[in-house]
């Protein structure tokens, strides 16, 4: 079975059985190639013929699994090739850069077509690169550590009588407020460090973080981390993430019709059920 077939039937089978919509949104993983030296061919791309895309070295799950995104495994791996098949283009006719992701955003030609690494789109950026529509929005979710009241929780019910905190300031902390509503109130921090610390050594029992953030603390900087899980969208909502493509690109418009053709079909609401929603990555809370 082609991993195309294997992922139509996955996305037909995610369609039955979702039960919201994932909203459509910064953290990076950093590089090693000079991303700022390529030149577009007659068609607009950097390589005639081919669609060339750029992520991370590494790349990190969820993101892409085993820093092999021509696997099409992961959440932006499985996104590039739903947009590279929008485009008309065949599997094989997908290349792989890697770029650091300050590369990336930086003014100047590139040595891709477009790059996914969580671009949350801004207008700073947007003075040096393009962006396309989005193709994911960050959630809030609640992580804690192994041992801690917080942990094996399953619902908001349950966190409401726990200690919870999230720095101050930003929408991780009106998630808190919003939506688990702690019957103590919100613990506050100056940083996510402040929060961090405070998780580990036990002030608090959860914390508030954005999925990107959630991932990599969980992963790589708390000791016996764990993700409780997504909560439902705030009214001060999530950054958002789209593919960066040189200033001016040509086949900016078509990927963002790319994009908006997989939104409106619900093939981005399917592979961030996929990777970003499922078991050992960060279910959605009720």
């Amino acid at each position: 079975m082609t991993r195309r077939t294997h992922t139509r039937r996955t996305l037909a089978a995610l369609a039955l059985v979702a039960s919201a919509t994932l909203a459509l949104v910064g953290c990076a993983a950093g590089g090693s190639d000079d991303g700022a030296t390529g030149e577009a061919a007659g068609d607009g791309h950097v390589t005639a013929g081919k669609l060339t895309i750029g992520t991370g070295e590494p790349a990190y799950f969820p993101w892409v699994v085993d820093d092999a995104p021509e696997s099409g495994e992961g959440f932006e791996a499985a996104v590039a090739y739903a947009v590279a098949e929008q485009l008309g283009f065949a599997d094989d006719d997908v290349v792989w850069v890697r770029t650091t992701f300050d590369q990336a955003i930086a003014p100047g030609p590139k040595t891709f077509d477009l790059n996914l690494q969580q671009f949350s789109i801004t207008e700073e950026r947007a003075a040096n690169v393009d962006f396309s529509s989005p193709y994911y929005a960050t959630t809030q979710v609640v992580i804690t550590v192994a041992g801690s009241p917080a942990s094996g929780a399953t619902s908001i019910d349950e966190l409401q009588k726990l200690n919870v905190g999230a720095q101050t300031g930003t929408t991780s902390l009106d998630a808190v407020e919003e939506i688990i509503r702690p019957t103590a109130g919100a613990s506050v921090f100056n940083t996510n460090d402040d929060a961090k610390f405070a998780l580990q050594n036990g002030t608090v029992d959860a914390i508030v973080v954005d999925l990107p953030t959630a991932f990599y603390l969980t992963g790589a900087e708390l000791d016996g981390g764990e993700i409780i899980g997504q909560l439902p969208e705030t009214s001060a909502g999530g950054d958002e993430f789209g593919f960066v493509l040189a200033k001016d690109s040509p086949l900016t418009d078509e990927v963002t019709a790319a994009v908006d053709a997989l939104r409106a079909d619900g093939t981005l609401d399917a592979l961030a059920a996929e990777w970003l929603g499922g078991e050992g990555a960060a279910p959605v809370l009720e």
